[in-house]
């Protein structure tokens, strides 16, 4: 594995052999240091994500008034609604739609005039689905464009509860609703028909805010009302959204075996599993002593399926599932994933593009992705793909080509977002 003016070269492995700990999850980092921000009094984090993202919400949160020191991995988080307020700085979320959409909720709660902006690729991302239901609420929300483009200005106010179903499957929307129904009048009802991240929710309810969830066949609905949190101590399993490059690259190695340790194993973060299960991947899940999720991986021969928007809700996995399809026999379909046309780039045709540079016949019907696979990761082409800047497509494409017959990858800067030691950890389990 070489960079050169920009290009990452990466060699096929003859095998893939170890074990990796991928960073702390990204989602639950984001919540850590926004709940910790509100609660009166210090909290404490250890195992915080340490991409960029996540740093933006931290150095966001300071500037809101939080006071947070470190010692090591440990963060102490001093924090109060009572000591926050607005930043005369804009707020700047760089690449991450989870920092802005949460801190939307956030700001419009804190008196006075809040600016989010951020990176050039997150101006082009629509933020209409949380200002909608935050003006319901009695905020002030003000983007670019029809769709709310950054930068969003937002202005303090008094809010009240809302009942609000999702329109489309969001736990940055619902999020955000959540975090403005704390300091809402009356009660904030949240409705969703397909389950999302239930990370606030829980999380919440672990800082003591006075929350009730039902569950039933057809929907899950959130209930909330103005609550004052307290201090918790967090410690942040690794992320299995990350662990899944690994998983896929252990099921698709020449030899070996793959370990991703010490993940969150909450249902609604590794629908993956039970898709890659479904292809005849070879998996062993483990709880280890301290109540992670341990997942080990090894040499699989794939069969197509059919893979539902509803099992794999964020649709963070599809780029490394896509890598995972063209080596199956058969074809796969992803069906109902059109809004990965809204992600960080628009992951809908770059997956199309990344399963025909690997020599895949590929196609989009509608919202649906239609990959027909190669039967064996052998039979991978040789590629050059632009990862258009975009994490997990820079990934993907280098656990393709790991995997397979080599390849070049450019725009691979922005791992640095989300797992800035990817690129180590997978030359690490290269013997």
């Amino acid at each position: 594995m070489r960079l050169t003016e920009g290009t990452l070269h990466i060699d096929a492995a003859p095998a893939l052999s170890g074990s990796v700990r991928p960073p702390g999850d990204k989602s639950i980092s984001h919540r850590a240091l926004i709940i910790s921000a509100l609660a009166d009094g210090t909290s404490t984090i250890r195992g915080l994500s340490t991409g960029d993202d996540v740093a933006r919400t931290k150095a966001i949160v300071e500037c809101l008034g939080a006071q947070i020191v470190e010692e090591g991995d440990r963060l102490s988080i001093h924090g109060g609604r009572h000591q926050l307020h607005a930043s005369s700085d804009v707020l700047d979320c760089g690449n991450s739609g989870t920092a802005i959409r949460l801190l939307l909720g956030v700001a419009a709660t804190i008196p006075g005039r809040h600016i989010l902006d951020g990176d050039s690729s997150l101006a082009m991302r629509p933020m209409d689905r949380v200002a909608q239901p935050l003006r319901l609420m009695g905020a002030h929300v003000e983007g670019a464009g029809e769709n709310e483009r950054p930068p969003i200005v937002v202005e303090g106010a008094l809010l009240h509860g809302i009942e609000y179903t999702l329109p489309v499957a969001s736990a940055q929307v619902k999020s955000a609703i959540l975090f403005a129904g704390l300091a809402a009048s009356g009660e904030t009802i949240v409705r969703e028909s397909i389950p999302t991240r239930p990370h606030t929710e829980e999380m919440l309810a672990t800082a003591g805010a006075q929350l009730s969830i039902e569950r039933n066949e057809d929907e899950t609905v959130v209930h909330l009302v103005a609550s004052e949190l307290e201090p918790v101590d967090w410690t942040v399993a690794a992320d299995p959204s990350n662990a899944a490059f690994f998983v896929v690259a252990g099921l698709l190695a020449r030899g070996g075996e793959v370990r991703c340790l010490g993940l969150y194993g909450g249902a609604t973060r590794i629908g993956f599993t039970t898709v890659l299960d479904r292809m005849g991947g070879s998996l062993d899940l483990d709880i280890n002593s301290n109540g992670l999720l341990d997942i080990s991986s090894t040499p699989s021969t794939l069969q197509a399926t059919t893979i539902e928007a509803s099992e794999i809700p964020s649709l963070d996995e599809v780029p490394i599932l896509t890598v995972a399809a063209v080596a199956a026999a058969g074809t796969t379909r992803f069906v109902g994933v059109g809004e990965l046309r809204l992600k960080e780039s628009d992951r809908f045709a770059a997956c199309l593009e990344l399963a025909r540079v690997l020599g895949a016949h590929a196609v989009s019907e509608g919202d649906d992705l239609v990959i027909e696979g190669l039967g064996a990761p052998d039979r991978f082409a040789t590629f050059s793909f632009d990862a258009r800047g975009d994490h997990r497509l820079a990934m993907a494409a280098a656990i393709g080509a790991t995997v397979g017959n080599g390849g070049t990858v450019t725009g691979t800067a922005s791992v640095s977002t989300n797992y800035p030691n990817f690129f180590d950890d997978l030359a690490w389990i290269v013997p």
